[in-house]
């Protein structure tokens, strides 16, 4: 477990001092997050992922204890658009989960998941969200056309052996997301957003920053004769031209987003397997008495067509 914190660190700082074009947004909301769930249930994801698209969840109704279970992640999108990447070129949509498992429950080990629950998960690789939070699982960033549909391998606990646990109803949390996200952990807005005016006024110039690398300069005269230069990154296209006037908040380029984040969540039973005993014993009581109710009737009107005749 230590050494897979390390290298989830170091990792971390890589992708920080040399970003990538994925931009490695989960790990972002590792750094900055204590909790990737806050008080009001969303989860952090979405304070930089602003878009809002569906994800779902498939877990079974209920798990004895100690046994492994799959969860069936789904974050759907149209696998032909491609997103604005940090360079400012087009490519593919990464996809990237948070998983909230209950207290107890964890990653199934290597040596308890069975074959054929191991071919659907396939390359995956599951980190715990810290170090102190193992039921916390991060996945991603990950190809969006290979994992749109995620397999993990969960482990119920026993209460038999943890006194923390009971046989209840417990809830899971996801949050899911594809593409980049329209904000950084400062505050910054990344590439991979719309960007607009600061003032208002007569645009007098728009220049490129750099001609292999894109991205502009756009020099805004105001009414009080300033002139007020708006940068834009590399990635966005112009929706404005030289000499327009334009206003407060007005779109400068268009919006290059095609991704987002959603959140759902879902619940499992940790179910006692002495009470599923009781419960087809009882079955079995019940199935028995109708039986013998079904003979006594019988019974009964064999007595009252025998008397009859008589």
């Amino acid at each position: 477990m230590q050494r897979d914190f390390r290298v989830l660190v170091l990792f971390s700082i890589l992708c920080l001092t040399f970003p990538s074009v994925s931009e490695a947004y989960p790990i972002y909301a590792q750094q900055g997050y204590e909790n990737p769930r806050e008080a009001t249930g969303r989860i952090v994801c979405a304070n930089c992922h602003l878009a809002q698209k569906p994800v779902d969840i498939e877990v079974p109704q209920a798990v004895l204890p100690d046994s492994v279970f799959e969860a069936v992640v789904k974050i759907p999108y149209d696998m032909q658009v491609k997103q604005v990447l940090g360079n400012g070129k087009k490519g593919p949509l990464n996809v990237g989960a948070v998983l909230i498992l209950p207290d107890g429950f964890q990653i199934a080990p290597s040596d308890r998941i069975p074959e054929e629950l191991k071919a659907k998960v396939g390359d995956l690789y599951f980190q715990p969200y810290s170090e102190d939070k193992t039921n916390m699982i991060v996945v991603g960033p990950v190809p969006g056309k290979t994992y749109s549909e995620m397999v993990f391998p969960i482990l119920s606990p026993d209460p038999a052996k943890d006194k923390d646990v009971y046989f209840l109803k417990y809830p899971l949390y996801l949050g899911g997301n594809r593409g980049r996200g329209q904000i950084y952990p400062t505050g910054e807005k990344s590439n991979n957003t719309i960007y607009n005016a600061s003032v208002s006024g007569v645009i007098t110039d728009i220049a490129k920053i750099s001609p292999k690398k894109g991205g502009y300069n756009i020099t805004v005269e105001t009414t009080s004769g300033t002139s007020v230069v708006e940068k834009v990154p590399p990635g966005p296209e112009l929706v404005v031209s030289k000499g327009q006037s334009i206003t407060v908040d007005q779109p400068l380029t268009n919006n290059p987003n095609v991704g987002g984040f959603g959140q759902t969540e879902t619940e499992v039973v940790l179910q006692d397997v002495g009470r599923i005993q009781g419960l087809m014993v009882f079955f079995a009581f019940v199935m028995i008495g109708q039986v013998f109710l079904v003979l006594k009737k019988k019974q009964f009107e064999k007595v009252q067509l025998a008397e009859m005749n008589f």
